[in-house]
């Protein structure tokens, strides 16, 4: 984001000999090169003391007390008070100041309007304003006001936290997560991470004892463990759980009748303490998550995936400013003498019915592709790893395994981007690409009429190392973040549980919301 300047100017007036001259004075935020306003006039006003305090008890009509030295944002205030006083006491009498005092009160008067520094000729008393002063200079002297207000104003989004204002840390929450994902039932779960050092998110409280049950204010559900094998959910809240006796004979005498009594408990009670969140979590598309029509609807109220619209969006990765030259990828182009290959392709699941497979097999009549992954004709990973190995060649196949709205893995972010190679993406279109990446920083294969077109294509960038060095064009700004599977989402849960508060929500629709 680029950051607003803060330098603002604002023309004022100062009474000149005889008639109103011009003076510029310039309002400047905590960034600008000028000092700030406020800074300037205390600096007057301590400037013009000795000659204030000579005539102090003397009856003479001085503008304020120029012995207090105004600060930060309540110079307005603080002179809009110390001049009403003064202003009532001028208004009720004639014009009294001695002729030696006049040029030093008229001198501060002026600066106060903000005239530069120095004398001015004294004016004749004749037409008065409301408070006191010449009209000219009262008119001049709301101006001023309004001016320093409007810059202040300008400038408070600028301004630091004031010092005063107390630190409200987040209120801790506790997450519980009810399967380990991917490892089943088995219930020996690693130890949670730490939220604040990993991800500088604070107050987490990340449950694994589903003895806590009661005390978390949300519970992770992972997908592919809660369709795989029998129900296993949380007993009915607020109604005596069954012992495993009662369950076994009811099963005895009749499992239809079981099953319908735990459906009876389960809408007498709710599925869940009152506020807490059922937070659906699933990062495969909707082509691979079985079993989501079978969700009971309004079971879960939050949703946590690859999805920009969830409650809780955990992308596979994203861009973001550079501020080091650690940041991974390293800035500017890979060099171009390693890149030995013209195009790779890591491939894990191999199915013909997939779009990326039939893709491949026309693109690689036109085009030598070479083909990493485990079984058929494909190679094997070298031992010096994925990275290296893509980082040898000029592009990759970044080829998802189904079609989504958002659904963007780690074959962009990680194996493309991290491993310093132009990604040639199928998945969605490329406007939802654009969302999240530069558009000059990928290969669509909807940019070309057929895969003989994008072969061409990539051979000609082969020949132009010009042109081809355009697409390494966002490493100077942005380095890549990779989500960190399964203790990323879990803090990020936490986050999103402080932001939201007590706001509630509910999913009634669960498998038509994600396949749409």
């Amino acid at each position: 984001m680029e950051e607003v300047g803060s330098g603002q100017r604002c023309s004022r007036k100062r009474p000149g000999p005889g008639r109103a001259g011009r003076a510029g004075g310039a309002v400047e935020g905590r960034d600008g090169a000028a000092p700030g306003w406020a800074a300037q006039l205390a600096h007057l006003v301590l400037a013009a003391r000795p000659a204030a305090s000579r005539r102090e008890g003397s009856g003479t009509c001085g503008p304020w007390d120029s012995g207090t030295a105004l600060s930060g944002s309540r110079v307005c205030g603080e002179r809009q008070r110390r001049l009403e006083p003064q202003r009532q006491y001028e208004s009720g009498r004639r014009c009294s100041t001695p002729a030696d005092a006049r040029p030093a009160a008229a001198a501060l008067s002026a600066r106060a309007m903000g005239a530069p520094w120095g004398l001015v000729a004294p004016r004749r008393c004749r037409r008065r304003g409301v408070a006191g002063l010449p009209r000219t200079a009262s008119l001049l002297a709301a101006a001023g006001l309004v001016c320093m207000a409007l810059a202040a104003y300008a400038c408070w989004g600028q301004l630091p936290p004031l010092p005063w204002t107390p630190y409200a840390p987040p209120r801790p929450v506790g997450v519980l997560l009810w399967w380990e994902p991917f490892r089943g039932r088995d219930r020996t779960v690693r130890s949670p991470p730490d939220c604040w050092l990993r991800f500088n998110i604070s107050g987490c409280r990340l449950l694994t004892d589903r003895a806590a049950y009661g005390e978390a204010q949300a519970v992770l559900f992972h997908h592919r463990d809660l369709v795989k094998g029998p129900p296993d959910w949380p007993p009915p809240w607020g109604i005596r759980a069954r012992t495993a006796e009662e369950l076994e004979l009811q099963v005895l005498d009749n499992e239809e009748e079981a099953a319908a009594a735990a459906a009876e408990d389960l809408a007498a009670s709710g599925p869940r303490p009152p506020g807490q969140r059922w937070v659906w979590m699933n990062f495969e598309s909707p082509s691979h998550s079985p079993g989501l029509r079978s969700l009971a609807d309004n079971l879960f109220n939050w949703t946590l995936s690859y999805r920009a619209d969830s409650d809780v969006f955990v992308p596979y990765g994203y861009l973001y400013p550079r501020t080091h030259p650690s940041d991974q990828p390293p800035g500017l182009v890979p060099p171009l003498a390693r890149k030995r290959g013209l195009v790779a392709w890591v491939v894990s699941n191999w199915d013909e019915r997939q779009a990326r497979v039939r893709y491949y097999h026309q693109l690689s009549q036109h085009v030598p592709v070479d083909v990493f992954g485990k079984g058929g004709h494909r190679r094997p990973v070298p031992d010096i790893g994925l990275l290296h190995t893509v980082a040898r060649y000029k592009f990759y196949l970044a080829f998802e395994n189904s079609q989504h709205l958002d659904y963007i893995t780690e074959k962009l972010w990680r194996n493309a981007f991290l491993a310093g190679t132009v990604p040639v993406v199928l998945g969605p279109d490329r406007a939802n690409y654009e969302r999240f990446v530069p558009r000059g920083a990928f290969i669509h294969v909807d940019d070309f009429p057929s895969a003989s077109s994008l072969a061409a294509y990539l051979l000609f960038l082969d020949r132009n190392p010009a042109v081809y060095r355009r697409y390494f064009t966002w490493r100077r700004r942005y380095a890549v973040h990779i989500t960190t599977f399964w203790d990323e989402p879990w803090c990020r849960a936490c986050q999103a549980v402080q932001r939201a508060g007590d706001r509630p929500q509910s999913m009634r629709n669960l498998a038509r919301w994600f396949e749409r």
